[in-house]
Formats: C-alpha cells, sequence, structure tokens
C-alpha cells in the first residue's frame, strides 16, 4: 500500500524525468535548427570543398614579335598529370604513364629563343614571389590576382610589358569521391593567352650585332631616324632562363649598359659643341684655327698642358683648320678655343637641347639620366670652382660629363635630322619627335665634318672604303677614345648616321674601357653598317 510521500516521489521524479525529456528534445531541435538552417550552407560549402577540386589553368603569355613577325619570345607547352589528394588539394606530376586523358594539364614555359642575343630587351620571368601571390596589379586588375606559380616579369619588355603578355588563368571544378579519384568535370572557365606584343626589332640586324660585339663589356644601339629601336645590345649578356648563375659574376651580364651605363662620351660631344658654338655665333663657317699642337693654361696652383692627339702620338699639328677639318681630325686644341668662346653653361644648355641630361623614354625599365655639369653644379656637389681646364675638358667630352648609349644616339639623330626623337620598341608607341630648330646651314657645316671623318684623312678609318662598296652611299661618323680613371683604358666610341641626304639609320657603339674609338668600337660599327645596307642595297 503506497503512502502519500511514496506518491509524492514518485510524482516528482515523473515531472522531471519529463522535463529532462523536453530540455532535450528542445536542444536536439535547436541544433538541428542551427546545422540546417543557419549554419547550412557553410557545412554544406565544406562538404563542397571536400569533394570539389579547384583546378587553375595557366594562360600562356603573350609572344615578343620582331618587325617582320618573326617571333622573339614565346611559349612552350608541357603536360603535367593532375593528382589529386584523399583529404584537399592536388599536385601536378611528370609522370604521365599512368595518366588517363582527362588527368593531363598544359602548363607553359617561357621560350627565349635568341637567348643572350636578346636578354637585355627581352628581360625574363620568374614565379610570382610570396607577397605577389593574391594581389592585383592596380595597371590591369581585369586580370584578377597573382596565383601561385604565376609569371611575373622582369627587366625589359616582359616587365615593361608585364599587363599586356600576361594572359587571364583559367579553372576547372572537379568532382572527387572519397579516395580522391576523380569522378566528373563539373565547369570549365577556359583561359585567355596574353596580347603579343608587336616590336622594332629587326632580327637579323639584331643577330648581327650580338655577334659583333662578342662578349667584351660594352653597348650598341641602331635606330631609324623617327626613333624606331632596330637592335639593340648590352654586352656582355646573359641566358633569360638562367639568371642566377649571371648575378655575381663580376663584368656584371645582367647590368643593361646600354640605358643605364654612364659612360665620358669623349670626342662624340663634339659634333654638339659644334652646332652650340655655330648658333651662338661665337664661330661660323669662315672661322680659322690654327693648332698649336699643346695650350697652356697658367695658374696659381701651376702650369695645365692641354695638348691635341696628334701632337701627343706623332708631335706633329693641324696647322690651319676650320670646323668641319677639326671634326673630322678631332682636333682637341680646337675644341678646347672655341668650348672657351662658348662657356661651360652654354655647353651644357645644348647638351641639354640634344636630352643628354635626361632619360630617352625608352620603352624599357630602369633607364638613367645623364649628367651635364655646370659651375654651379660643381660647386655645390663638390665645394670646389670651376677652372678653365674643365671648361677644356668639356669641350671635348672629358670630365663629368657622362651620357647613357641610348641618349647620345638620340642625340646624333637630332643632329642628323634636326628632331629629337623618343626611342621605342613597341610598334604601337609611334615616333614622337621634336624639332630642335637649328639652321640648316650650321648642321650642314657639322655634317660635312662628320662625313670628312669618315673618308680619307678622317679617323674613321675603317669607313674610307665604304662608299665605293655600297653604291656610293656615304656615311657621317665621329670616333671617341674618352679617357676614364688612371689605368689608361679609355672608352672607345663610335657613332653614324646614313646615308648623308636622306637619313635611314644611327648607329652608336661603345666598349668600356675598350681603346681608341677607331681601332675597337669603328670595327664593329663598319660590319653592322655593312650588313645593314647590303640589304639595303645589295
Amino acid at each position: 500500500m503506497q503512502t502519500l510521500a511514496s506518491v509524492k516521489v514518485q510524482s516528482w521524479l515523473s515531472w522531471f524525468l519529463r522535463g529532462i525529456l523536453i530540455l532535450g528534445s528542445l536542444v536536439l531541435v535547436g541544433r538541428s535548427f542551427e546545422l540546417q538552417i543557419i549554419k547550412g550552407s557553410y557545412y554544406r560549402e565544406m562538404a563542397n570543398e571536400n569533394r570539389i577540386r579547384r583546378i587553375t589553368l595557366t594562360a600562356p603569355r603573350g609572344r615578343i614579335l620582331a618587325r617582320g613577325g618573326e617571333v622573339l619570345v614565346g611559349n612552350i607547352e608541357t603536360k603535367k598529370r593532375v593528382i589529386f589528394d584523399p583529404n584537399s588539394g592536388f599536385h601536378l606530376s611528370d609522370d604521365l604513364s599512368a595518366a588517363k586523358e582527362d588527368e593531363i594539364a598544359s602548363v607553359f614555359k617561357r621560350n627565349y629563343i635568341l637567348g643572350s642575343e636578346f636578354a637585355h630587351v627581352s628581360g625574363y620571368v620568374s614565379e610570382a614571389t610570396v607577397d605577389q601571390i593574391g594581389k592585383i596589379d592596380p595597371n590591369c586588375p581585369e586580370k584578377g590576382p597573382m596565383i601561385s606559380g604565376g609569371l611575373v616579369g622582369v627587366g625589359g619588355l616582359e616587365q615593361e610589358y608585364n599587363c599586356v603578355l600576361t594572359g587571364t588563368p583559367g579553372e576547372e571544378l572537379v568532382e572527387v569521391d572519397t579516395r580522391g579519384v576523380k569522378k566528373r568535370v563539373l565547369a570549365i572557365k577556359p583561359p585567355v593567352s596574353g596580347t603579343d606584343l608587336k616590336t622594332t626589332i629587326d632580327i637579323g640586324l639584331q643577330k648581327e650585332v650580338s655577334r659583333d660585339m662578342g662578349s667584351a663589356r660594352g653597348a650598341a644601339v641602331v635606330t631609324d631616324t623617327k626613333g624606331e629601336v632596330l637592335a639593340f645590345y648590352s654586352s656582355p649578356s646573359f641566358d633569360p632562363d638562367k639568371v642566377a648563375a649571371s648575378l655575381d659574376k663580376p663584368d656584371l651580364p645582367i647590368f643593361d649598359r646600354v640605358i643605364d651605363g654612364l659612360f665620358h662620351p669623349g670626342s662624340v660631344f663634339k659634333p654638339i659643341v659644334s652646332v652650340g658654338a655655330l648658333s651662338e655665333g661665337v664661330i661660323d663657317k669662315n672661322y680659322l684655327f690654327t693648332d698649336p699642337g699643346v695650350m697652356v693654361v697658367k695658374t696659381l696652383y701651376g702650369d695645365f698642358s692641354y695638348s691635341n692627339w696628334f701632337f701627343s702620338e706623332y708631335g706633329r699639328t693641324e696647322g690651319a683648320i676650320g670646323l668641319t677639318r677639326a671634326i673630322a681630325r678631332s682636333t682637341d686644341t680646337f675644341f678646347y678655343t672655341i668650348g672657351e668662346m662658348l662657356g661651360p653653361d652654354k655647353i651644357a644648355e645644348y647638351a641639354r637641347k640634344f636630352g643628354l641630361d635626361r632619360p630617352t623614354g625608352i620603352d624599357l625599365p630602369g633607364e638613367a639620366p645623364g649628367l651635364v655639369p655646370t659651375p654651379d653644379w660643381k660647386l655645390k656637389v663638390t665645394g670646389t670652382k670651376w677652372f678653365l681646364g674643365n671648361t677644356y675638358n668639356y669641350s671635348i667630352g672629358q670630365g663629368d660629363i657622362a651620357v647613357t648609349p641610348i641618349a647620345l644616339n638620340q642625340a646624333i639623330g637630332a643632329i642628323a635630322t634636326d628632331e629629337l626623337c623618343k626611342p621605342y620598341i613597341s610598334e604601337k608607341i609611334g615616333s614622337s619627335c621634336m624639332d630642335l630648330n637649328i639652321k640648316k646651314d650650321n648642321l650642314d657645316l657639322v655634317h660635312e665634318g662628320m662625313k670628312e671623318a669618315c673618308e680619307s684623312g678622317g679617323t674613321a678609318f675603317t669607313f674610307f672604303d665604304f662608299a665605293a662598296k655600297h653604291n656610293g652611299t656615304e656615311v657621317a661618323c665621329k670616333t671617341g677614345t674618352a679617357e676614364v680613371g688612371t689605368d689608361g683604358k679609355p672608352h672607345a666610341w663610335f657613332t653614324l648616321f646614313a646615308p648623308i641626304e636622306n637619313p635611314q639609320i644611327i648607329a652608336t657603339v661603345v666598349f668600356e674601357k675598350g681603346g681608341q674609338g677607331s681601332e675597337v668600337a669603328g670595327p664593329v660599327a663598319r660590319k653592322i653598317m655593312d650588313y645593314y645596307f647590303s640589304r639595303v642595297n645589295p
């Protein structure tokens, strides 16, 4: 017989158990609601990610083409096997022996067809760094974020036109089972190749220039009169596929001497001084100078001698000469004198007029500006005054003045045509020229002097027979031997344009501490011009 107390205990336990059951049911319902409704999409996405793989489909970079359409830089397609991981992700394997057709993906490697012959123009590519992955190039946001394994241009056209050359990667969504075995393809977004870049480069001339320059330290550039770069070579060069092997070499093969090398110009600067002296009226076509062989400047610090090369080497003088003969014979004493009459500030003014103080604006990264000194610059930088000897050196391209080969070539082009034209490599840029408004008579005098330099009696002996061998094509040229340092090894320069009456081509060659311009740079310039005009006038 149950007592009242036992009945009460049973009733309490019954309700307690019922409460526990109800509470548990509510928790289960709430948890089910959270999993299915509130976090349903999250867990579905997690489940999908476990069975869906996103495979990046690499896009080939655009090709770099020569002016004739020849491929200078292309792509090599390689096949890889896509192997899925049971848990997540995938990796690529070179072993295709057991691969099924739908497990093979394409990967593209850059193909530098000319190799080191074109390396400073082409640049090279490297894989995106950790800092670059996932970031968007603000110059081409439509290409999307950089992906792991993606290629980025470094130097040359690869860097300058990275956005143009870079393609847009595609993507393949693949469903796999719990073992990581591919079941089916859910969707494919095909990759879009990069855009081809057509250049102004003459592939035959480019090869010729690289052969002629060899491996000695130097630079060569060839353009037409409107700025189209036909050939461009910095020596020594490097293999774009093996950049790391060249980084620590003492002759700096990665260094682009055409646009970033600063050299004292020596006598190739004399045509600019000549234009300045004529334009300012300090001399004219009738001006005559009697060469003393050596000029002595007496100062409080002692006497300083400034001689002409003809006197230094042979003990002889040039006699009475005018401007054209002085250019042809590169008579230093003549230019000391007109440089003194013109003055250092005016020399600097004309150097700047011809663009020697600034980058040319060529469509390559890393171009350096030149250095055009003045008395104020010297006082500010060195804390010393400008002396007459500084002016003498300035007037023959010595002293502090330093220029890049590309800027000197641009200036000689302006001597040829009276137009300062920005050099360019992508044909889409087109010519951009500025008239210098120099009197034709003054330019004609300088042209005559440069013409005589390439004829018998001038300093450019390698060109004495050029017209006879190329259907009367006359060349205007200037040699340069620029003293540098104390080791007695000067920079060897040679610059020219041709034909004189209707210029088509401008070329500049320099060898770093190479020796005499006429003996070292001159033969290389001759080979380049022989090749060019053998095609123009076969």
